[in-house]
């Protein structure tokens, strides 16, 4: 069998598939027009072609590039702060444009906040500078999604591919089960965990959760305060289009694979076995190598330029980009009767991952 081509992607790879279609966004939401159609199909079309039509596993980017990927991440996470005003701005004030044109900067939006600022605030909240995580922070809490900040570290990372996870989906469980139980799982839970961290440690000052529910109302208020009513539900609707893909994210990433038990009932470390991983590379600038999923719960510090992807007998790997995977599990049997043949396949590998 050949082995894959596996060149390193410069950084600006990155910055170029993650940041490019921000101004396409903001001209789109001031004109209109082709910058629209332009920002629709890079986000929903452009990005699975060039997987398919240049087959190409890259690899990790070179360590001295690591502190603009911060730079990179910092980026990202103030355009989704300015992205997000200037779309509901757009789409619910009057900004001129047509209905078609509003729904498709809604759309284009929602997806690179969910598939690009996601996966910036998702590393910013794992970087060691407190700055850099109060800003991933803040993403998620004008997200209306502010508790992943807490729950995505301290439960997910904890309890990862067990039934204790409520981001791990079950085999048989459809997206939609799955997501009302994150939802609500991963917000009492992350609320718990971040409660008894500061019991232990004798913490001070206001509880997180003060912080993500108050930004959130703050945020839906300048939605009011840019479009009123219809400025607070845009805004609204923006946030729970992001959610969507963050927990479609999950879903796909964890689908149907546990860690076992040992005879102490402790679950065993976690590691490459434990996530879905994707090789397609274009997809994986974009999103900043997210796809390299099992990397990242082994090793939560690494910057994401390093992060390296599993041979396939290491760790299960997807055999669709990650944008069409998320999609295709929103028609639950059709998700089902696609993965059932690759988890098979993975699971008669490692006999492991069948325990309870």
């Amino acid at each position: 069998m050949q082995a894959e081509p596996a060149r390193p992607l410069p950084l600006t790879a990155f910055a170029v598939a993650s940041l490019l279609p921000l101004p396409l966004l903001a001209v789109g939401a001031l004109q209109g027009g082709p910058w629209l159609w332009a920002a629709f199909l890079y986000m929903g079309v452009l990005t699975i072609l060039l997987d398919q039509l240049i087959p190409m596993t890259s690899g990790p980017s070179d360590g001295a590039e690591f502190p603009a990927a911060d730079l990179l991440l910092v980026s990202v996470g103030l355009g989704a702060l300015l992205a997000l005003p200037l779309a509901v701005w757009a789409i619910a004030g009057p900004s001129g444009l047509s209905g078609p044109e509003r729904a498709l900067l809604f759309f284009a939006t929602g997806f690179w906040l969910g598939q690009v600022a996601h996966p910036a605030a998702h590393e910013l909240i794992h970087r060691p500078r407190r700055e850099h995580f109060r800003l991933g922070a803040a993403v998620y809490t004008v997200l209306l999604f502010g508790q992943h900040a807490s729950a995505h570290r301290l439960v997910h990372h904890r309890l990862v591919a067990s039934q204790d996870d409520p981001n791990t989906a079950r085999i048989g469980e459809s997206f939609y089960r799955f997501a009302r139980r994150a939802w609500k799982g991963s917000f009492l839970q992350g609320l718990r965990a971040e409660s008894e961290l500061r019991t232990r440690k004798s913490r001070f000052g206001l509880h997180p959760y003060v912080f993500y529910i108050a930004g959130s109302l703050a945020a839906l208020a300048l939605g009011f305060l840019i479009a009123g009513v219809p400025g607070l539900l845009i805004w609204a609707a923006l946030g729970l289009h992001a959610q969507s893909q963050i927990l479609l994210s999950d879903y796909v990433q964890h689908y149907g694979l546990e860690r076992s038990r040992g005879p102490d009932g402790r679950l065993e470390p976690v590691g490459p076995a434990h996530s879905w991983n994707t090789a397609h590379w274009f997809t994986s600038a974009m999103m900043l190598n997210a796809p390299r999923h099992s990397d990242h719960h082994v090793h939560p510090a690494r910057a994401f330029p390093a992060l390296q992807l599993p041979a396939p007998d290491a760790a299960p790997r997807l055999p669709w980009p990650l944008p069409l995977a998320c999609a295709k599990a929103l028609f639950p049997r059709h998700w089902r009767r696609a993965i059932k043949p690759h988890l098979a396949r993975w699971r008669e590998s490692r006999p492991q991952d069948t325990a309870a």
